[in-house]
């Protein structure tokens, strides 16, 4: 089977490190790629969002599953694109249709889905420039800390939490009339404050079965002890070691069977992976939000974990025969550490050779911002690559990661020496 997956980053060399490891596998494409897929699949020089030249790819290759990396073409309708066309219809592709990819396009959507099927979340109100005063009214009403979230796709950007109520004031007047995020910011979600531990739990459903892949802790500010900017993600860890069967049991019941039932319920297709970001607020979940693809670099973690063969697991998506395969999970520990380039995530310069990346057995090395110039693998982002381990516990295969990290070199390179240091 020939497969292409679309996407970038780390996400994206993850699954096709392991698509590639399948026998039903013929020929991979990634579009665009980086450096890392380079070396296992084709790269495309193909913009996720550009649908008719993905198409014509599709078309001339013989090509027969798409896999979706990144939310944006999953909000803009890319699976909805290919159901539609009579060429492209026998194509599966695994990432949900547009009514359903809202759950991340839109805050406001994914608040309404949950209090309509009680999933447990923080209560909320939606504003708009036309209702200022009123947004005002409620940040007084609530107590500090104070959650502003740009109702659309804001690049991971538009969540603000702040704890002064005059300062929370006047970012909504930002975010609402002087469009801070643009139109993510049209509408505003202001939320009250949960005070815990954060975790991610992935589903992946074929819009009937489903299946509980394994949890996850990333770690998104750019300093030590969770400081400074955030960023998309500097490291992770799975499985979480604080979310013990009991707590896990409550997730499956009140949170995983109501989402997806949910979908079923309000006739939202859905093919593909469920991200459901979670707080742990004593010992109960509560969502956060809904992201409709893998995380970043949740996904370096909680894939090379997976056991089955991918293809595979795809296909039973795509024919909705999930239930019937035996999911088998490794029980060693995930960790992974990213490394960034200088600057990041504020200015930062592109272009510096990477080297010492292959002088290890022991780690896996997926790239996320990188690219081939004169056949030397240089900078090509902020997040530049995850170094991914596995050990009996996290601090064992943490202490493998650093330890290959120290022979990996570009100029100004950056990481956090302190991941997993909450747990």
């Amino acid at each position: 089977m020939n497969i292409l997956i679309l996407g970038a980053g780390g996400r994206e060399h993850t699954l096709a490190w392991k698509l590639h490891q399948s026998p039903k596998l013929t020929k991979l494409f990634v579009a665009p790629g980086n450096a890392g897929t380079a070396a296992i699949a084709k790269n495309i020089p193909i913009g996720v969002n550009n649908f008719e030249e993905i198409k014509e790819l599709v078309l001339s290759e013989g090509i027969k599953m798409v896999v979706v990396g990144p939310e944006d073409p999953l909000v803009n309708g890319v699976h909805d694109f290919f159901l539609k066309d009579p060429q492209l219809k026998g194509v599966s592709v695994i990432g949900p249709q547009k009514a359903a990819a809202e759950l991340e396009g839109s805050k406001e959507f994914a608040k309404k889905f949950m209090k309509r099927h009680h999933i447990p979340t923080a209560a909320y109100q939606s504003f708009t420039a036309t209702n200022l005063e009123a947004g005002y009214s409620f940040l007084e009403s609530l107590k500090p800390p104070y959650v502003l979230k740009a109702d659309g796709l804001a690049a991971g950007k538009g969540v603000l939490i702040l704890s002064d109520l005059e300062e929370a004031k006047e970012e909504l007047r930002k975010m609402l009339v002087d469009a801070k995020f643009g139109n993510a910011s049209a509408t505003v979600v202001i939320e009250e404050f949960l005070a815990g531990i954060e975790l991610s739990v992935f589903v992946l459903t074929d819009g009937s079965g489903y299946k509980i892949l394994p949890t996850a802790k990333d770690y998104k500010r750019i300093g030590e002890g969770d400081s400074g900017l955030n960023t998309g993600g500097m490291g992770a860890i799975s499985p979480v070691p604080f979310a013990d069967q009991e707590f896990m049991d409550k997730i499956h019941q009140q949170v995983v069977i109501p989402t997806v039932e949910g979908l079923k319920k309000d006739n939202l297709p859905y093919k593909g992976f469920i991200f459901i970001g979670l707080i742990k607020v004593d010992n109960d979940p509560f969502v956060i939000e809904y992201n409709v693809r893998l995380g970043d670099p949740e996904t370096e973690v909680v894939i090379p974990r997976i056991k089955n063969d991918l293809v595979e697991v795809f296909q039973a998506v795509a024919t909705q025969t999930l239930n019937n395969i035996d999911f088998q999970l490794d029980e060693q520990t995930a960790t992974t550490v990213m490394l960034v380039s200088g600057g990041y995530p504020e200015a930062y310069e592109k272009g510096k050779e990477i080297s010492g990346f292959d002088l290890f057995d022991d780690s896996l090395a997926f790239h996320a911002g990188t690219t081939l110039k004169n056949g030397k693998v240089v900078t090509n982002g902020g997040r530049v690559m995850a170094i991914t381990s596995f050990g009996d516990d996290f601090k064992e295969a943490l202490k493998i990661s650093y330890k290959n990290i120290e022979k990996i070199h570009f100029e100004r390179m950056n990481y956090r020496k302190d991941i997993g240091f909450d747990l």
